[in-house]
């Protein structure tokens, strides 16, 4: 999946960029609870699974 499609996802359920790293961005509710997103165009949709679950979100839809 897109890895704006993914942010929009996040954004939806209440998550946002806590800080960004050198090869990552960290999203999340707060430092606690949050994951690392990798930065490529294109994230593997069981990455994405995994990181909704991480973050206790439901997982994206849509094409995989």
């Amino acid at each position: 999946m897109k890895r704006r499609d993914l942010e929009r996802h996040l954004r939806e359920h209440g998550a946002r960029p806590l800080r960004e790293g050198g090869r990552h961005s960290y999203w999340g509710f707060d430092p606690e609870r949050s994951t690392a997103l990798p930065r490529h165009r294109e994230i593997a949709y069981p990455l994405a699974r995994q990181i909704c679950k991480q973050l206790g979100i439901p997982p994206p839809t849509g094409p995989r």
